[in-house]
């Protein structure tokens, strides 16, 4: 049997779906109220994203669902269309582009993303998640679970929002979230992943419990917690008001070109925030396995044509929930797709128990995974790197938690691509000799491909060549070079008798095609 065949992997499966499941149930009711949608419509998309995307899709420890990337967008497109159901229209029409874009195999781009950015979109959620739930974890609640934009539904922003908790206090909550925080760090304590049911069992499984418990014991005393403050699954009294929680398209909007604009909207984005989500699940792979990205967008276009035609809100792979699930031990998809049905079974049959968590415990569970993606030892890991690295780590960071995700991604990769043009510019040697004694022979040794890029590098190498030198530009190991270079060359050559330069070149002209690169280096003998 294949090492990571999902039965073979169970053990280490169940117990993670359990958590990604206690992350997302509020992550989805969050998202959904943050975007102006039906509570329902989350907990859709949560169960889509678990057990159709997650059948599809080849990643190994990717979890899909409604993303936060995506509320503003939701919002204002329920707005500006009319209605949900015309929306829904729109994300119908996303997921028939995504599919195409997966036959057309546009999962490509992913892995055009610098290393340094990806990095830096997890250490950025890490930090966003962990201040955003520091006010769950006291007891204020206004900003909706899975709002992770730096300027908040409650008028406030994320750092802002700090000091305006301090105001709205349940001593409750905080005892909760305290035990609970305590639960999940004694569980990563080495001597009790020793014991063998904390395998089995997974902390934040303790945690609930424990949280529900406590919420029990607290009612009628001064630590008794308002329903405000517990998790909000809608509860169906019968059959026909559970299926009446579900909404159709309104296909009649097909006639309205708003809508098909909207899918575009929707169909980019939601492949870009899958795409990234995907570079970064692979990066946390314990086994470097790498998901076939063509096969991820062909997954996600059928799970937004069915979130679309049942009332759910667009679908993506989203990081929380697929960190949750690394750090949690999973090892196949068999993890995303039981998370799923957990989602589905609950919502059908325990609806009552799922509101009776208090948002507290799930704080907790949040916290150690935001720390988890954020920790000390990455940023040194980065900085140990060099500054190539560390900048665009550091600026994609900054970007996500004073913006939002994907503004973050563009800001780090239009800094990746200043890093590498700023590299190309500068150049990898110093002029050792000067003089103008006419025996000192100066040897330009171009690289295997020499690109436009390199043309300022070299324009300014040759410039400071001192008056009355031997130069030979030697391209033996030249596979490829850009007219442009050539061009310089040339030009390089006229001028050198002005400046009483003697120019000899070797094999300069026999390479003129091949594959581009970057440097060159220059040795004095």
């Amino acid at each position: 049997m294949n090492e990571f065949s999902p039965l073979k992997n169970l053990k280490h499966d169940i117990p993670a779906s359990i958590v990604v499941f206690l992350v997302a149930m509020p992550l989805c009711l969050g998202i959904a109220l943050a975007s102006g949608a039906p509570l329902f419509s989350g907990l859709i998309s949560g169960i889509i994203g678990g057990i159709i995307v997650g059948s599809l899709s080849g990643s190994p420890l990717g979890v899909s669902g409604p993303a936060a990337g995506l509320a503003i967008i939701v919002l204002n497109g329920i707005t500006d269309l009319g209605g949900f159901e015309i929306f829904l229209t729109a994300v119908v029409l996303a997921g028939i582009i995504q599919l195409v874009m997966g036959f057309l195999k546009a999962g490509i781009v992913a892995y055009f993303f610098p290393s340094s950015v990806i990095h830096g979109m997890l250490a950025g959620i890490g930090i966003i998640i962990f201040l955003k739930q520091i006010p769950h974890a006291f007891g204020y609640d206004k900003d909706p679970e899975g709002d992770f934009g730096f300027n908040q539904v409650d008028g406030h922003n994320t750092f802002g929002e700090l000091f305006n908790m301090i105001d709205f206090i349940s001593p409750g909550v905080i005892t909760i979230s305290l035990i609970s925080l305590a639960i999940l760090i004694l569980w990563d304590m080495p001597f009790i992943k020793k014991i063998k049911v904390t395998k089995i069992i997974q902390g934040p499984l303790v945690a609930v419990v424990v949280g529900i418990i406590l919420n029990i014991l607290f009612k009628g005393s001064s630590l008794e917690i308002s329903s405000s403050h517990m998790v909000s699954v809608p509860v169906s009294e019968d059959l026909s008001s559970f299926l009446g929680n579900f909404t159709l398209p309104n296909f009649s909007a097909l006639k309205n070109p708003d809508v098909y604009v909207m899918a575009v909207v929707i169909a980019i984005v939601a492949s870009l925030e899958t795409l990234l989500c995907v570079e970064a699940s692979d990066k946390q792979d314990t086994f470097k396995r790498i998901t076939p990205t063509n096969r991820e967008l062909k997954a996600q276009g059928v799970g937004n044509i069915i979130a679309g035609l049942v009332g759910g809100l667009p679908v993506t792979q989203v990081i929380v929930r697929s960190s949750a699930n690394q750090q949690s031990g999973g090892r196949t998809k068999a993890s995303t797709i039981i998370h799923g049905f957990l989602l589905l079974i609950s919502v059908v049959f325990f609806p009552g128990i799922m509101n009776l968590i208090p948002l507290g415990v799930l704080a907790a569970i949040l916290l150690v995974v935001g720390f988890k993606l954020a920790k000390p030892s990455i940023f040194k890991k980065m900085y140990s790197q060099g500054w190539g690295q560390f900048i665009p780590f550091i600026v994609t960071i900054l970007g996500i938690v004073f913006t939002d995700l994907l503004i973050g991604i563009s800001m780090g990769v239009a800094v990746s691509i200043f890093m590498i043009l700023r590299n190309n510019f500068r150049i990898p040697f110093k002029m050792l000799n000067k003089s103008t004694d006419k025996d000192k022979l100066i040897r330009i040794v171009l690289s295997e491909d020499v690109t436009f890029l390199n043309k300022a590098s070299i324009m300014k190498t040759l410039e400071q060549i001192p008056n009355g030198s031997s130069v030979m530009i030697d391209a033996s190991n030249t596979k490829f070079i850009h007219f442009d270079v050539l061009e310089i060359i040339e030009n390089f050559k006229i001028n050198a008798a002005v400046r009483d330069i003697e120019v000899d070149t070797k094999e300069l002209y026999q390479h003129k095609d091949g594959k581009p690169l970057t440097h060159f280096k220059i040795e004095n003998k």
